[in-house]
């Protein structure tokens, strides 16, 4: 093991939490083997592991470019990682809200029912709808 993959799952478990990764792990196979190494080693072990930008910084700036791409899969994953890293369910929403200047509002739409629902699960305040508790 490299020490970047070495760093890059340190990283990775500290922002995504060790649940996730043990469930990736384990789901690894020799075929999502390569791309599992990539996103550790790269994503995690050299881009997010550098010192030019905070974790709050990243996490803002993952959740614009998850929106903008209409990554529905992982947004609810970096919502989660965003909260973790101390972002508030108000800065989210204002990331979500900026983002739909650029990346036009049906792509903001979907982000805000999946970071609503995500912050909801979290208990996170002011995520759930009035009247629900």
């Amino acid at each position: 093991m490299t020490d970047r993959h070495e760093q890059g799952m340190k990283v990775r478990r500290e922002v995504l939490g060790d649940e996730h990764v043990d469930r990736a792990v384990a789901g690894t196979t020799d075929f999502s083997r390569p791309f599992q190494d990539y996103i550790t080693e790269g994503a995690w072990g050299s881009v997010w592991s550098r010192d030019g930008l905070d974790r709050r910084t990243r996490s803002c700036v993952t959740l614009a470019a998850l929106t903008a791409l209409q990554a529905h899969n992982e947004l609810a994953m970096h919502v989660r990682a965003a909260v973790r890293n101390g972002l508030t369910a108000a800065e989210i929403s204002e990331v979500l809200l900026h983002t739909a200047v650029y990346a036009g509002a049906p792509a903001a739409n979907a982000a805000f029912a999946i970071a609503q629902r995500t912050l909801a699960e979290l208990g996170e305040p002011g995520a759930r709808p009035a009247g629900t508790g």
